[in-house]
């Protein structure tokens, strides 16, 4: 089918399904079909799957199953936690802090906001893309009644210091939500230990099936639903609930969980050479995002002279698969907002007004140094053709 050997190096656009998790939404989707609220036995039976996904999942988190919401996506988590706190809590204030490299769910989400007269305020991430917990609190007021900031970014796998913005907020106590869809399986996402009152995740980032998400809300925090229809959960998401897709989630983290340690160990590593190899080996690359303060699966490198999007295609005809950013940004034309955030690195007046194209290399379970040695000799020849043009 393929002429060339086919790496997969788009790790945080989607993972591929773990055969445990497959099996098991296969098996349970044939044998519990019946729909969680009904009251006879087939419903009860597939709610009894589901209410056992929520309380693995809460006892991962360290959290009250009663605390975890079931949703369709990360970016439904997302827009659930930003739409429904605003909503929900407008009578103490219109005010919203969050950062200028958000994914799209967040920044999105707090645009629309805007439109209905809130105001928002977006923290600027710096030149490695990093939040200063100070301007959190800098630009924090009593009539702010939620605070956004993501766990660790979507691009460039800038680790974000929670905790330390969560305790520099301690004066008004906003609501404070984080995005831990990229930060899910490589860190702790307990949300007590980040002091978070609310966190997305989802299930397609660490090896679960698409169409499933999660959001921790803390017990007390008053959400506005955007949904009509049915009080599944809770009454927050109408619509009859996957049970499958809620099990495979739980094992999906779970086992996530498992492979925490030794697998963040090994990425690193890998990370930390190809890096290397390619600083050393290729012209005027340049790293985005901080050095170590990053997930150890994600590479996001700039290039001179060097269309990102000619580079990604050339590449993918070579059965390399990687992105130049976020997988759900792909079709808009133009540089990336994260990469614009932290300092555009398209054009560079100490050079001349050179061109940079980035790309979003990330790695996962079935990545090797093999692989990335491959790699590196076909991204060698591409990026130098591709200057030449």
């Amino acid at each position: 089918m393929y002429s060339h050997k086919q790496i997969y190096l788009d790790y945080a656009a989607a993972t591929p399904v773990d055969r445990r998790v497959s099996r098991l939404v296969f098996e349970l989707s044939g044998k519990f079909y019946g729909n969680p609220s009904s009251a006879h036995g087939f419903g009860l039976a597939a709610k009894e799957v589901l209410e056992k996904a929520r309380k693995k999942i809460a006892a991962i988190l360290a959290v009250k199953a009663e605390e975890i919401f079931f949703t369709g996506s990360g970016t439904e988590s997302d827009n659930l936690a930003i739409l429904g706190v605003a909503r929900a809590n407008k009578h103490k204030g219109r005010h919203i802090i969050t950062s200028n490299i958000e994914h799209l769910a967040v920044l999105n989400a707090c645009r629309k906001l805007e439109e209905e007269g809130f105001e928002v305020t977006y923290l600027s991430a710096d030149s490695n893309g990093l939040v200063d917990p100070s301007l959190a609190q800098k630009f924090l007021r009593k009539t702010t009644i939620l605070v956004s900031i993501m766990h660790a970014n979507n691009e460039i796998g800038a680790i974000q210091p929670i905790k330390k913005i969560s305790e520099a907020m301690s004066e008004f106590r906003p609501i404070f939500h984080s995005d831990a869809c990229q930060s899910a399986g490589f860190l702790n996402i307990c949300p007590h230990t980040l002091g978070v009152d609310l966190l997305s995740f989802n299930s397609s980032k660490i090896y679960g099936s698409k169409g499933i998400g999660c959001l921790y809300k803390k017990s007390g925090i008053d959400l506005e639903s955007f949904f009509s229809g049915g009080s599944q959960e809770k009454g927050l998401r109408a619509g009859t609930e996957n049970s499958a897709l809620a099990a495979g989630l739980a094992l999906a983290l779970e086992t996530a969980e498992e492979k925490k340690k030794e697998e963040g160990r090994r990425l690193t590593d890998l990370r930390d050479w190809f890096i290397g190899k390619i600083m050393v080996e290729i012209p005027d690359a340049k790293l985005n995002g901080d050095r170590k303060k990053r997930l150890p699966n994600n590479i996001n490198i700039s290039f001179k002279d060097v269309n990102g999007e000619m580079l990604m295609l050339a590449l993918a005809q070579k059965g390399i698969a990687v992105s130049t950013g976020s997988a759900c940004t792909s079709s808009n034309a133009g540089t990336s907002h994260v990469i614009k955030a932290i300092g555009d690195s398209l054009r560079q007046p100490a050079d001349g007004g050179k061109k940079w194209g980035n790309l979003r290399i990330s790695l996962g379970r079935e990545t090797t140094k093999r692989d990335l040695a491959y790699f590196l000799n076909i991204l060698k020849k591409e990026t130098s053709r591709l200057a030449m043009l």
